[in-house]
Formats: C-alpha cells, structure tokens, sequence
C-alpha cells in the first residue's frame, strides 16, 4: 500500500506541475495568435483525446505519464495552409517566440509562488529558534551564542523559526562568516558573528547546524521505532527509549542524535538511554553508509520529539494577503538562484552528484509528504515546481532553455541558426539528457539498495 500511494503521489504531483508549464505555452500561443494543435499530457501513444474551440483544438493523454507538451502549427513539420501561414508558430517575429517558449517555466514558477503564498496565509507549523547551550569550541559557542537565545535574525533577514534560520544559513553556505541576531531570556538583544569556515562543501549537504554549534532545545529524544536487523535493535534499543547522551555527551534533538551517530561510522558509540524511570548504557557498533559522497554511520533507529517539548516550541508562521504574496515569491526566487547555484557547485566538483535525485526519489518524497499532511505536500509540490521551471531553462537543446538560446544566437547573428545546427544541437542535447537521467536513476536505486 505504501508503494501504492507513493505513486499516485507522484503521478498527481507530476501532472499538476505538467498541465501548468503546458498552460503556459498555451496560453501565450494563443495571446500571440499561433495556432495550437494537440495539448498532450504524456507522450507516445495517445490514450484518449477531444477537439474543443475553433481551431479543434486536440486535447490529449498520452501513454507515457513523464511530461506533456504543446504541439503548434509549423512549416517545418508539415505543409501549412494559405490562410493560416501568419499563425505558424515560425513565422512569428523572435520576441513572440521567446515569450511563448519561455511561458512554460515562467508558468512553474508563478505556481511556486502561489503554493507558497497560499501556505503562508494557511499558516505553517514550525519551530521557535530557541537555542541550548552550544558544544564548547563550536563555531556558535565562540561567537558567544549561550542557552536561550532566541535568534530573529540571520544575514540582516529576519526569521521566525528554526527551519527559516536553517534556511537562511544554508543560503550563506560557502562564506566566511554570518551575523546572527539573537533575544537574550530578559529581552535585550545582541549581535553575534558566527565563522561558517570550518565546514565544507560536504558538510553543507548533511546535517551542518550541529557541526556549527546550533542546538535546539527539544529536550532528550525518543526512539519511535528501532528498525529490524540493525546495529541499534541488535543491541536491546527500543521504542520509547528516551536518548540522554552519546558517549557521555547529552544529546537535546534527533537532529544531535543523528549528527553524533553519523560521525563514527563503523565505530563503537555508547548511548545512555532512560527506560522505566532508570538510566543505562547500551553500546553497538555503528553500520556504515554512503551520504552524499561520503561515509556515515548508521543505528537503524526512526527518532521523534517529546511530544512535551514540541508544544513548548510551537509556532505557526502566518501572513496577511499582501505579505504572504512577498514572502511566497521571495521564497520561489531564493530557492530557483540556489538550484542554480547548486548546479554550478556540482559542475565545478564543489558539491556531489549524488545530489541529482530522479523519478524514485521524486516518488519516496511525494508519498511520505501526502503522509505528513496537506500544506507539507503543497510546499513539495512548489518545491519540485522550481525544480522543473529551472531544469527547463537550462540552456541544453531539447529543454525550453535550449530553444531560448537558439532564439537569442538569432537576435545576435541576425537571422535563424542553420537547420544542421539546429540539428547537431538536439542531438547533443538528447546525449546530455540521456546521461542525466541515467545518473539520477543510478543515484536513486543506489539509495533504495
């Protein structure tokens, strides 16, 4: 049933973010007056199709489910009648051609914002950025940050929980330093400056807030399953074992819990547990697994917040119209620029490969967002929304973007860029294409094996 429901999560996410990108190429056909002959959702063989409006318009499901597109009347794939010649799709001045091919992405992304904005104004479930007192010698505990500070500002830019302050450092991922604004318990407020230098690129692609000190108060966590067969089950670990410390270092939040445990792969560690009002030692040798390009350990246990410390931290971040609407396309441009960003680090071996995810992945995270609730899969489904709008703009033949960078050479050169390299282009592009795919699908069953 599980697998069941990642699927159709997968498939409905898949087809929402497909209609919108093909209703942007619609769209603005239709407003440059272009004729539009078949909307399909899929590709293949078509399943099932309508002719609607004056132009009939075919409407379109096609056999395979993985994109859609929007088929316009063109003189270079077939003969084109008198009377509609100044419609083809090629006839139109470059201008109207850009505006068309980039409607797609630009589609996506105003999706984003809308997502995000509707969420904002629902009012989403988050954290308080209250800290606990920073591991000595950390990154936070030299730049003076102590136990209480509340932080309601990261890089000048307020915050309002723990997930926008985590953000907010990630974005400054690769700097040197950050200033950090906190709210001392008696209300007075101070300015502290927090060195990122000591991480690098890998530990920005794991669990970095412990590697700089930052620790969230959320108390001692507790075991909520201790998975068949693995090191922590082995070793007597159980459901409702409270995690008091790691080789005799407290532990305040699952996130310490699983940055402390990764840390030693396949070595000793120590939990101290509390059980039925006692404490005891229970020690196991960690699994080791490959995270991001490099090795972590492993305790096979599924962690969760004490139900009581979650209350005390609870906030909603909510929104007035106008606000959310900023704040949703903030949020949609800060996330598209750090896709890129992140597309460039991979290139240039600065950040791995192993974060390019493909289909399998995608579904995992569908289905367990629709697990998580409504606005956790409305923010997924902004999320994979960029994604899609970016990836499009890329300028690779076969993408949007390549289209749009064929349509620039010729406002450049003056005139269309030459059937054969139009040519060379796609078929390059489909090599480039075909290595992606096969790279995230590679990524996605290593993670599943």
């Amino acid at each position: 049933m599980d697998a069941i429901t990642k699927l159709v999560a997968f498939l409905v996410v898949l087809g929402i973010l497909v209609v919108f990108h093909e209703l942007g190429h619609y769209a603005v056909a239709r407003w440059c007056k272009v004729k539009v002959l078949r909307f399909s959702i899929g590709f293949g063989r078509i399943v099932w199709s309508r002719k609607i409006g004056p132009d009939r318009t075919e409407w379109a499901v096609s056999a395979i489910p993985l994109g859609g597109y929007v088929k316009m009347l063109d003189e270079r794939e077939g003969a084109v009648a008198a009377a509609d010649l100044p419609r083809a799709f090629n006839r139109q001045t470059v201008g109207k051609r850009i505006a068309i091919v980039a409607a797609g992405p630009i589609a996506n992304l105003l999706l984003a914002v809308l997502l995000f904005s509707g969420t904002y104004m629902a009012g989403v479930p988050a954290q308080r950025a209250l800290l606990a007192e920073p591991p000595a010698k950390t990154p936070a505990a030299v730049a003076g940050i102590r136990e209480g500070d509340l932080v309601v500002a990261v890089g000048g830019v307020a915050v309002k929980s723990w997930q926008d302050m985590r953000w907010r450092l990630l974005r400054a991922s690769g700097g040197r330093d950050i200033t950090i604004d906190v709210e001392r318990p008696d209300g007075a407020r101070a300015q502290r400056t927090v060195s990122l230098a000591s991480l690098s690129g890998a530990d920005w692609e794991g669990n970095f807030m412990p590697m700089l000190g930052f620790r969230s108060d959320l108390g001692p966590p507790l075991i909520d399953e201790a998975l068949p067969d693995k090191p922590g089950a082995r070793a007597g670990l159980r459901a409702g074992d409270r995690i008091v410390a790691i080789d005799g270092e407290t532990v305040r939040s699952p996130a310490e819990v699983a940055a402390k445990t990764n840390a030693r792969p396949g070595a000793a560690v120590t939990f101290r547990i509390a059980r039925d009002g006692t404490e005891r030692d229970v020690g196991f040798t960690t699994d080791i697994a490959d995270q991001a390009g490099r090795k972590v350990g492993i305790a096979g246990i599924r962690l969760k917040v004490d139900p009581a410390s979650a209350d005390r931290l609870a906030v909603t971040v909510r929104y007035g119209v106008f606000e959310a609407l900023a704040q949703g396309t903030r949020k949609t441009w800060e996330l598209a620029t750090f896709t890129v960003q992140m597309l460039g680090r991979i290139l240039i071996g600065e950040a791995s490969l192993k974060n390019i995810s493909g289909p399998i992945t995608m579904a995992d995270f569908a289905g367990q967002s629709v697990q998580a609730g409504t606005l956790v899969f409305v923010g997924y489904l902004a999320l994979i929304s960029i994604s899609l709008g970016v990836l499009n703009l890329l300028p690779v033949p076969l993408l949007d973007g390549g289209h749009l960078l064929y349509y620039f050479a010729e406002i450049v050169k003056g005139s269309p860029v030459s059937d054969r390299a139009f040519e060379v282009g796609q078929r390059i592009g489909m090599a480039m294409l075909a290595v992606l795919m096969a790279l995230a699908l590679f990524n996605d069953l290593s993670r599943l094996f």
